[in-house]
């Protein structure tokens, strides 16, 4: 049984990341329809990413940010920012929420509650929020697909996740592996070796220059990941008239696919039901030369897999969230760190606690450790994000 709000209710969707701050307003009625009667989804850009210390994320930069957007939203509906009463619920997807989020989890419900009148509100993993921009809240999962690279699935019962663990210990597969694999072919023509592509190592002397330079640029930044994902699209073009390079996506594809039939919670040769796995994130803007390979992959090792591409970003998934919480509606499990809902706050029951991967909980030991990253994709515009239950080089908004 779902909850009517009142007619002139709104919701709140946030997604923060290692490129800024977006926050959506929808308006939720009594009929359960999410965006305002005209069809406009009303949006505000924070280009300042939500800083991050020692303590996690700091949930005082991020309130700076968020409640004048909000108020600005607001204002373009002509509701003005007489805020109690009018925001019925609100959902922020967040980079590095699993792991670093212990300030958000403490402080944002007290303080959304004081300055919006908003008693319904969800703080998810940005991994969470893509999961719900792509399927919904339907059983399935989501590859997210950036500079780095994640697979989550859900049964409706608990949360699996696969890979996600930073360029150096997996993101197999995702912008920054993709070009570190050309790099290395490139390398390889440089020096005379087997398996080098003198096509990449062309695009290598345009993009970076001389191929003895490229340590000395590459070793001494604090963003490799995203440096080495600016090369995946180099990769990409010239995979259509170079072997080496189409050997490199097709490698590439066989990650993913792995990855998703890992999470996929009725994966197996011998299941009947289908399993959705919705691709989202700019890695997969690559084209035919990733997807094709990804989907006979998928189709040899999870033949019930139905391949499709995400219909919203993280930032509608945390709009949607927002809604089904408004809603009395919210069927995506519960997770201390992955969806976390405060006590009271939607229906009871939705606890889903485990994670296939046996990831700590709150308190627990850490399974991170891997660099932050950033999955809007590699052949988009790589940041340093987190998408993933762990920090992790997989930025994922759209």
């Amino acid at each position: 049984m779902t909850h009517a709000p009142a007619p002139e209710a709104y919701v709140l969707g946030v997604d923060s990341g290692g490129s800024g701050l977006r926050v959506a307003l929808g308006r939720v009625g009594a009929d359960g329809t999410l965006f305002d009667a005209d069809g406009t989804l009303f949006t505000a850009v924070c280009a300042e990413p939500v800083r991050t210390g020692a303590g996690g994320i700091d949930a005082a930069h991020l309130l700076e940010q968020l409640l004048p957007a909000a108020a600005g939203l607001l204002e373009r509906t002509g509701a003005g920012g007489d805020f109690p009463g009018q925001v019925a619920a609100l959902a922020v997807g967040a980079a590095g929420m699993a792991t670093l989020g212990g300030r958000l989890r403490a402080e944002l419900p007290g303080a959304l509650a004081a300055a919006l009148g908003v008693r319904r509100m969800a703080l998810a993993a940005d991994a969470v929020t893509a999961y719900a921009g792509a399927v919904g809240q339907r059983s399935g999962a989501v590859v997210a697909g950036g500079t780095g690279m994640i697979a989550l699935g859900t049964d409706l019962t608990a949360w699996h996740r696969a890979d996600g663990w930073g360029h150096l210990l997996g993101d197999s597969g995702g912008g920054a592996w993709i070009g570190r694999a050309g790099l290395d072919a490139a390398m390889r023509a440089h020096d005379g070796r087997r398996g080098g592509s003198p096509a990449l190592l062309a695009r290598l002397h345009a993009v970076f220059g001389p191929a003895e330079g490229l340590p000395g640029l590459l070793y001494p930044r604090s963003d490799r990941p995203a440096v080495l994902a600016s090369f995946a699209p180099e990769v990409a073009a010239c995979a259509g008239v170079d072997e080496v390079a189409a050997g490199i996506l097709r490698e590439a594809a066989g990650h993913i696919a792995e990855a998703a039939a890992a999470v996929c919670p009725t994966a197996g040769p011998q299941s009947d039901d289908d399993c959705e796995v919705a691709l989202t994130g700019g890695l997969f803007r690559m084209g035919e030369l990733l997807l094709g390979p990804v989907r006979e992959e998928l189709a040899r090792l999870v033949p019930q897999a139905r391949v499709t591409t995400g219909t919203g970003d993280p930032l509608t998934g945390a709009l949607r969230i927002a809604r089904a919480l408004a809603l009395d509606d919210l069927r995506l499990p519960h997770h201390p760190t992955m969806l976390f809902v405060p006590a009271g706050d939607g229906p009871s029951g939705h606890v889903g606690a485990e994670v296939r991967n046996r990831e700590p909980e709150p308190g627990g030991v850490p399974t991170d450790g891997a660099a932050d990253g950033a999955a809007d994709g590699a052949a988009d515009r790589p940041t340093d994000r987190d998408t993933s239950p762990v920090r992790h080089s997989s930025d994922i908004s759209g």
